[in-house]
Formats: C-alpha cells, structure tokens, sequence
C-alpha cells in the first residue's frame, strides 16, 4: 500500500549562497555567513566566530549511501547540489516523486546559527534567513510552508519577531534549544507563550539547535565507538520537552503548541511513564507543584513528535496520543527517507487503521500549522 499525499512535517532546504548576504541588514553584510570554495572545489558555509564550517554537500545528502554521501560531502560545490534544496519549483518534482503534497520547512544552516554565542548577529541572520525563505515558499503556494526563526534576544523582541513570522505567512516559530538568558520555563517567557497561543503558532524545537546537541559536539561520541554520538542527539530536545512540562508552561498555557522535530517519537511512552514515575515518587500523589494533572497528560495534548523511518513510532502508537505524531521526511537531509517513503511507509504503516494513517500522514500536521488542505493534492492509498 502506497500512501501518496502525505504532508512533511519536517523538511529542510539548502541555504544558497546569497541567502544571508543579500537580505542581511547593511551593517552585517560584510561579516554575513557565506559560502567559500576550497582548493579542491569544495563549497562550504563560513560563519563569524565560528571554527565550525558548513559543507554544502553535507545539507544535501537524501538518497545516497554511506560512501556517497562521504564524496558527495569532501567535493560538492553548491551548484551541484540538488536543484530542489533550493529552487520551489524545482522541489516540487523532487515532492511529487517522494508523493508528497506538502512539507514544513526548516533551516538547515540555521541550525548552526541557533548555538551562535553573538545574539545580535544571530538575529540579524535569521531576519534574513526569514525574508528569503518568505520568497522560497512563495515559489510554491500551498506546498511549502515556512517556520521563521528567531533569536529570543528578549521576550519583547521575540514577540516583535513572532507577529513578523505571522504577516509574513509563516506557519510556526523554529526556536534555539536554549535562550539568551534564564530558561524557557522562567515566568519571563509567559508573555511569549501567550502570544505564540493567540497567534496559533507552533514553537518548534529541532535537534541540533542546542548548546549541548550542536553539529560540532553531537557527533562526538563523550565515549566508546564514535556512532555512540549519535545516540545522543535526541537528548536536548527531550531536555526541552521536560522543561516546559515539568515547569508549569503548559498548565499556564494550555493550547500552547511544541513540535519535537526530527527526535523520533518511539521514544515517547516511556518517556510519559518515566515522568509520570518520578513525580509519583517524590510528590504525594504524583501532583507536582504548579501543575494539575500527571506530567505525561501534558505531552499527550501539547508536544507533537516528528519521525521519519522510526517504525517504533508507529508499532507503539496506541501508548501515547497518536494525533501528535507527525510523520516527516526530513528531504533533502542525509537522514531523509527520500526518494524511498513511500516503500517505507508500505512496510511500516501497515498497523496502523485508515483514520490512524491519514492522521499521522497528514491530518495531524495540518491541524497543528492550519494548512488548509483542500488546496493541495489530495491523499490517496493505492497498492
């Protein structure tokens, strides 16, 4: 069974070259990230500050094996990557291939640029990086929605930024895993969560976009074989998710959307249990203080997961609330199910019911951003 129609809840693109350099404001223009060929023909992202640099065939390595994608990675310059990282129209061959009608988009350097120690650089970069992607998904209307970025220099200011991402038809905020100062569950950040509610935005929290989970430190295994690095990767946005939960965000603000991107999600019963474990140990009754209910009734109605080929996900969906699961394909990434989701999803969604497909697929992904789906392809199974 092939599941054609389904909407990415977490795809990326690939940054071009002018991205932050020409929509930058003047005063960074010099210092802008950009894109530098080495001796060996090489294009790769350098940012101010940073040690860390950027291989452009490191963004775009969907559909590859493991020794592609090392060449593709050590040689590619940024015109040789694929055309729809970065051209809408061109994306479109590459949605309808992987039958796909819609996808979320993320950032892909940005991610980089959310562990950024200068804040105001940092802002002034995701600015541009928003005015860009405003045109990128404009090339595509009803295909490609855009999550903006913002900084959080302040709550003020990220409030300044989050009616922005609205005006500009932005369907969620991508945030860094960790704030300027104090942290997401302080009362300061009340104001914030407020107004992403009356907005209806989602606050999305991607992997790699903390202190503790950057590109340069996650892969680095602390100890034993170097994959054991990846196994951590998970770990700061699961950190993020207890921090609002256990602090009181959601009881606060109880309609106030998290997107839990590309962490898996057959994780997630377990994690219900072992906090819903901890509270009933240390608490009487298992009631925390400034909360009203057990901490894994939280995740069931305000944290949504996405995944890709996490067939854990779906043999475990009746542990958790499978309306917050939300099926990606993380295109154009080297993790990306692309060119190949639908086979996958033949094989892996075969527990689950007509109503269940359909809500993960699709359904579930456009009631969180208010996509309106009937100006899209439709969703159709086939065998």
């Amino acid at each position: 069974m092939f599941f054609k129609g389904a909407i990415s809840a977490d795809s990326h693109i690939v940054e071009p070259p002018h991205c932050y350099v020409d929509y930058i404001e003047p005063k960074y223009r010099d210092v802008a990230p950009h894109v530098v060929r080495q001796d060996n023909g090489q294009d790769i992202y350098v940012i101010k500050d940073l040690k860390q640099t950027v291989p452009m065939g490191f963004l775009d390595g969907a559909g590859m094996t493991p020794k592609q994608r090392a060449e593709h990675v050590a040689t590619t310059k940024f015109e040789e990557t694929r055309k729809g990282g970065w051209d809408p129209l061109a994306r479109l061959v590459d949605m309808d291939r992987d039958g796909i009608a819609a996808e979320i988009i993320y950032a892909s350097v940005g991610m980089v640029l959310c562990t950024h120690p200068d804040a105001e650089y940092k802002d002034a970069c995701f600015k541009a990086y928003n005015r860009w992607l405003q045109e990128f998904c404009g090339g595509a209307p009803n295909r490609l929605f855009g999550l903006a970025q913002t900084a959080v220099l302040d709550v003020d200011s990220a409030i300044e930024d989050f009616r922005r991402a609205k005006e500009m038809g932005m369907v969620g905020m991508m945030m860094p895993g960790n704030p300027m100062y104090e942290d997401y569950d302080h009362p300061d950040y009340d104001a914030l969560w407020e107004c992403a509610t009356d907005l209806d935005l989602p606050v999305c929290f991607h992997i790699l976009t903390a202190k503790e989970g950057d590109l340069a430190s996650a892969f680095a295994a602390r100890r034993g074989h170097p994959l054991n690095g990846f196994m951590g990767i998970i770990r700061a946005v699961q950190d993020v998710v207890g921090v609002l939960t256990l602090g009181g965000v959601f009881e606060r603000h109880p309609k106030l959307k998290m997107v839990c991107a590309e962490g898996d999600a057959g994780w997630m019963p377990h994690y219900m249990y072992r906090m819903d474990h901890a509270a009933q140990f240390n608490v009487e009754g298992g009631i925390i203080p400034g909360l009203s209910k057990l901490p894994s009734e939280y995740l069931k109605s305000n944290v949504s997961m996405t995944f890709q080929d996490d067939w854990v996900a779906f043999k475990t969906k009746d542990l958790m609330n499978y309306k917050q699961l939300i099926w990606a394909n993380d295109y154009p990434h080297t993790d990306s199910t692309w060119p190949h989701s639908q086979e996958l999803l033949a094989e892996h969604a075969t527990g689950l019911t007509p109503e269940e497909t359909r809500a993960i697929l699709r359904d579930n992904t456009a009631r969180l951003f208010n996509l309106d789906v009937t100006a899209m392809p439709m969703m159709e199974a086939a065998e």
